[in-house]
């Protein structure tokens, strides 16, 4: 099994184009806003969504400049709703280092998700056709949704499964799927391939939020390098606590509920104790592994390359990581 350095392989030098791209369009003569970017930076992590990008564009044509703008333009976007959830988590730690609200308060980190979106459509809108713009921007409107709805339902003990996954479908698979879809459009790939290139992203998406929020609810702050067991103190309700409830006999569902109603901050403990030696989170697990097997199956329309092996690992990768 290839490890995440592996999916750098096929497109180190244009990864390092986007970094550039990225660090100039952010770039103020304001030097406070420069160290908050520079503490965004540090969010960049595996840039698994730039690599996504540019794996589906080699993995299916020629890489472009067009892909090197698209690449830094989804990192934005991402970044975005990285500093903008840890104000609506309350997080304190993000990469191991404190978060931007923890800095600098929620307005500042409102703000900076604010100019790091206004700074995604500035590139974005550098590239001579508009379709990339509307597709990010459609997408954006998606995230935003399931944001939305993830904040509506809160507490709600009655979320079912669909709604659940038709939340991460929404606030983190919409935008994956738009980077490999955006890959191969880039690249003139015919349109079933885009397609599929589309439906790859979205699964594998789908899968990655299923995995995150697993790990919250299993990995130490350590393991993970930010704030963990915030889901169940705000009364998010997540696939093993979902299946639990459905699968539970009277008396365990109710120590379930009883266990996510009861406000406190450790919601969270109460809720591993509750779920601890029961089936609920391989199933969460298992479930994840479906959707990468999904996400495989689309990749049987491309022609071996590097680059499809890269697209290989990235789906492995999702539902092996601890961090």
């Amino acid at each position: 099994m290839k490890t995440l350095p592996d999916l750098t392989n096929p497109i180190a030098a244009a990864l390092d184009r986007v970094i550039k791209v990225f660090d100039d369009e952010l770039r103020s003569d304001l030097p406070f806003v420069n160290d908050l970017v520079e503490q965004v930076r540090r969010y960049r992590g595996k840039l698994l969504r730039p690599r996504l990008l540019l794996l589906s564009a080699r993995a299916t044509g020629d890489l472009r400049h067009e892909h090197t703008v698209l690449a830094a333009v989804v990192e934005m976007v991402h970044m975005a709703t990285l500093v903008h959830d840890d104000v609506l988590d309350e997080a304190d730690v993000r990469r191991r280092t404190p978060t931007v609200n923890r800095m600098v308060g929620n307005e500042g980190a409102v703000m900076l998700g604010d100019f790091l979106i206004s700074h995604a459509y500035h590139l974005c809108s550098s590239l001579q056709s508009s379709r990339a713009s509307r597709r990010i921007a459609a997408v954006t409107n998606t995230v935003c949704e399931g944001e939305l709805m993830q904040i509506a339902n809160r507490g709600n003990a009655a979320l079912s499964e669909h709604e659940y996954l038709e939340i991460i479908r929404r606030k983190t698979a919409a935008l994956t799927g738009v980077c490999c879809e955006l890959g191969a459009w880039a690249s003139e790939a015919r349109p079933d391939i885009v397609d599929h290139m589309a439906a790859f992203g979205t699964d594998l998406g789908i899968a990655f939020q299923i995995v995150d929020d697993l790990l919250d609810l299993t990995a130490s702050e350590n393991e993970l390098g930010k704030t963990v067991g915030r889901d169940a103190d705000l009364g998010k309700w997540t696939l093993p606590a979902i299946r639990f409830r459905d699968s539970a006999g009277p008396g365990d569902r109710a120590r379930l509920l009883a266990a996510m109603s009861q406000p406190g901050d450790d919601r969270a403990a109460r809720l591993r104790d509750t779920l601890s030696g029961t089936e609920s989170l391989e199933y969460a697990m298992a479930t994840a592994r479906s959707y990468v097997q999904s996400a495989l199956s689309h990749l049987a329309i491309l022609p071996a390359s590097d680059a499809k092996d890269g697209l290989v690992a990235a789906a492995e990768f999702i539902v092996t990581r601890r961090h």
